[in-house]
């Protein structure tokens, strides 16, 4: 560390040192074995590294995972993960010292901006190797330490490699005077779903039963919008009559009270829950489980992603749907899940509709063969996309991980 830098972080420590409301790590206690520090910037990150994560928590057992957001994060906002997850202390010098004596990582991964030099540089100090992906030139710094020189950069040159999301990023954080043989750039991770399989003999008669039919399926209807759902198929029907709709219900207690309005609709309906046969006459195959969405999204053409027609809904995640090889449909009110239905949509691999006869004519539009074909070729492209970034990481985490376990086996 140079004598300048050395005075910039000493008076930075000193300018932020504060009695924190929270020390950052709760009443969790440190697990055994290996701790992997993973610290997401913006809730739009989340799933991704969480899918990237869990990957990597396959092929290195005895690793567990500390998952930070942000000090400031409102985690009510961040959606559904499948690990826990903290805020990190505000940004004090005590309170990073706190965090970092009490779980003890063993490496971190920095993902995005909103850089916290006290926590950062602790860590470096420590020898915990820290990795910075998607990077920002975005340092979060305590109103006293704002105006020090060379906390960007030192702070930035904490981290043993800096994976930035395109050249401009790059060039940035390399004018700032960070080694550039420890900066590269990377597409940020995506999604990599792998949907469970399903058995192929209950696969095989269900095709079968459909004997050939065009099928669309609307999955995770909001009681408000079956009617909307069920004119859009009325009107399919006119041009294809042998058209199956399959309705699934996001709801599971609107199902038995949905079947009796269909039948009063004149619409022949079969409850598969209830185990109704699917017959040649069958207009509409009824079900609420979730679980059997694998069957569906595979015999069925075409996707309607519901939850998307009303507001405040914010729609259902489409990458099973995708991955399965259906063509997706949405609705304008998927703000759960912007970002992903924004880059199918971009890719011609989903089609937005705005009202049941949109609906209608879209599904007639895309159980046309060369349309569906394409738009399965656009969405699986989506899908495989982002299977290399996380392939480098978790070998370069795995590797990381590795070189230090061998190293403490020597000290």
């Amino acid at each position: 560390m140079s004598k300048p830098r050395s005075l910039s972080l000493a008076a930075y420590r000193v300018l932020s040192w504060g009695v924190p409301q929270s020390s950052g790590h709760s009443d969790t206690a440190r697990p055994e074995g290996e701790v992997l520090w993973v610290h997401v910037s913006a809730p739009d990150r989340l799933r991704a590294v969480d899918d990237c994560c869990h990957r990597l928590l396959s092929v290195r057992p005895g690793l567990s995972l500390l998952l930070t957001a942000p000090p400031e994060a409102d985690l009510s906002e961040w959606g559904d993960c499948g690990t826990p997850i903290l805020k990190l202390p505000a940004e004090h010098t005590g309170s990073a010292r706190a965090f970092l004596d009490h779980w003890r990582p063993d490496m971190g991964l920095w993902f995005g901006g909103g850089l916290m030099p006290n926590i950062i540089t602790r860590a470096q100090e420590r020898d915990i190797l820290l990795i910075l992906l998607e990077a920002a030139v975005d340092v979060n710094t305590a109103r006293g330490g704002r105006w020090l020189p060379d906390i960007t950069r030192y702070t930035l040159d904490c981290f043993k490699a800096i994976i930035a999301p395109d050249n401009e990023t790059a060039r940035q954080i390399r004018r700032l005077g960070v080694n550039s043989a420890k900066i590269s750039v990377t597409p940020p991770l995506h999604i990599s779903p792998n949907p469970s399989p399903w058995p192929e003999d209950e696969l095989i008669e269900t095709n079968h039963t459909l004997a050939g039919r065009p099928v669309w399926l609307a999955a995770w209807v909001q009681d408000k919008e079956f009617i909307s759902v069920l004119s859009a198929h009325r009107q399919a029907l006119r041009m294809l009559p042998r058209l199956a709709l399959i309705l699934h219900v996001a709801d599971m207690s609107e199902a038995a009270p949905l079947y009796k309005r269909l039948e009063a609709m004149d619409l022949r309906c079969a409850n598969w829950d209830d185990g109704h046969p699917i017959e040649d006459t069958t207009q509409v195959i009824l079900s609420a489980g979730a679980e059997d969405l694998g069957l569906w999204h595979r015999v069925s053409a075409v996707t309607f992603m519901g939850s998307s027609l009303e507001r405040d809904a914010g729609g259902h995640d489409p990458l099973t749907a995708v991955a399965l090889g259906s063509a997706v449909i949405h609705g304008p009110h998927v703000s759960k899940y912007r970002s992903l239905y924004d880059r199918l949509d971009q890719a011609k691999a989903a089609l937005t509709i705005k009202s049941a006869t949109e609906l209608g004519d879209g599904v007639v539009e895309l159980l046309a063969p060369d349309r569906t074909a394409d738009m399965a070729l656009a969405g699986w492209q989506i899908v495989t996309e982002g299977a290399p970034q996380a392939d480098q990481l978790i070998e370069m985490v795995q590797d990381t991980l590795d070189q230090r376990r061998a190293q403490d086996a020597r000290t």
